[in-house]
């Protein structure tokens, strides 16, 4: 079956249940989906680049790990982003300051993602990417299945609300009462599992309910899920 009858093809039943919510035409919808994951990979691609940087070229590794002022620019990076993101949370559909918030986001996500793998072995990293790879694509594909016989995620989002607030509350404990290794893997294990909530629960906006100008922000939404989801992993496998 080619390209054409994949995004064309479904009869006029099937393309409600696809799409219950949504008025536009399925190509229309299916070229929004493309849009979101060519930004959702090249912002993947660019953060795959810098964190590189820190495994493989020495002088980026040393200041992660040794010079006191990376500190500074590792906390500076990540309030940056959070920054951002409240911006973003208001431009996200004003073209073209949203494509700029959008770019400084992703350099502000890839030095802390970069900052966390300078401390981790490069094999632990490329495993963390591939297992990050492996749930998302399935997870990714299972939202697209099932979305498509009519199931709906949206009731998630209380539940991974409040599961992110909890996590972030023991994050914020962790801080000053350090849980040692297990109880890390014990926190991080149960943030994967969130993360994996995420990425279904977004990818059944993408589907559904992100109207067409919302592009911007479906592909933070999902980036920020693999990033996290990433993060995760990479806590668990350094911590066995």
């Amino acid at each position: 079956m080619g390209k054409g009858d994949i995004e064309s093809g479904f009869s006029h039943g099937q393309t409600n249940n696809l799409y219950p919510y949504m008025i536009e035409s399925p190509e229309l919808r299916w070229g929004f989906i493309r849009k979101v994951y060519i930004i959702i990979s090249i912002q993947l691609l660019f953060t795959a680049a810098c964190s590189s940087i820190f495994i493989f070229f020495p002088p980026a590794r040393n200041f992660a790990r040794y010079n006191p002022y990376g500190l500074f620019l590792f906390f500076g990076a990540a309030i940056f982003s959070i920054i951002l993101l409240f911006v973003l949370s208001k431009y996200y559909n004003k073209h073209p300051i949203n494509l700029v918030l959008l770019g400084l986001y992703t350099l502000g996500m890839s030095v802390t993602v970069g900052f966390a793998c300078a401390f981790v072995d490069a094999m632990i990293v490329m495993e963390a990417a591939l297992l990050t790879g492996v749930v998302t694509g399935s997870l990714t594909m299972y939202t697209f299945w099932a979305v498509k016989r009519g199931s709906d995620f949206s009731f998630l989002g209380p539940f991974l609300f409040a599961s992110l607030m909890v996590m972030l509350l023991f994050s914020i404990i962790q801080v000053f009462f350090p849980f040692g290794p297990i109880g890390r893997m014990i926190i991080a294990g149960i943030g994967a599992l969130i993360m994996c909530g995420f990425i279904v629960y977004d990818t059944d906006d993408l589907i559904k309910r992100y109207t067409y100008d919302d592009y911007i922000w479906a592909a933070i939404a999902i980036y920020g899920d693999i990033i996290n989801l990433f993060l995760y992993l990479l806590t668990i496998l350094n911590d066995l």
